[in-house]
Parts: structure tokens; sequence; C-alpha cells
């Protein structure tokens, strides 16, 4: 029951969940380019020196991701609704 009345309270303000997670994402990206607080010394790439470098790269993946398996989807795995009825 508990679950639900948290579940229940952050729809209802999902604007403000909304606006706290791009704060604490902007907040983690800025932290990312403090060198005292992230050791950027053995990075195996010169990507990785790149501040918000492995948030963007997590954005593009998910986009990508998404757009694959959409097109994946409309290639042959989904149906119309009355497939079967032929």
């Amino acid at each position: 029951m508990r679950l639900l009345r948290v579940i229940q309270f952050l729809r209802d303000h999902l604007r403000a969940v909304v606006r706290l997670s791009l704060v604490a994402l902007a907040l983690l990206v800025l932290l990312d380019a403090v060198p005292a607080i992230v050791d950027k010394g053995h990075a195996h790439t010169a990507a990785e020196h790149i501040p918000g470098f492995w948030a963007l790269f997590g954005f593009v993946g998910c986009v990508i991701l998404i757009i694959a398996s959409k097109w994946f989807g409309h290639l042959g795995i989904m149906r119309p609704e009355d497939y079967y009825d032929e």
C-alpha cells in the first residue's frame, strides 16, 4: 500500500520530478568537469576527457536503441489487429 502512495505522489507531481531529475543530471555533468572530484588521468580514450561524455554517450545509445527497435518492429514483428481473421 505504501508503494502505491509513493507512485501516486510521483504521478501527481510529475513536472517537479522531471525538473528535479534534469537539475540532478546538470549537477552531475558539472561535477564531472571538476578535476578534483573526477580523476580523468586514467581515461582510456581522448573522448573521456570531455565533461559529460558518458551522459551524452548513454543518451545517444538509448536513442539509437529506440530507433532500431521501432524499425525492427515495423519490419515484420508488428502485425495488423485482424492478422488472424484473414
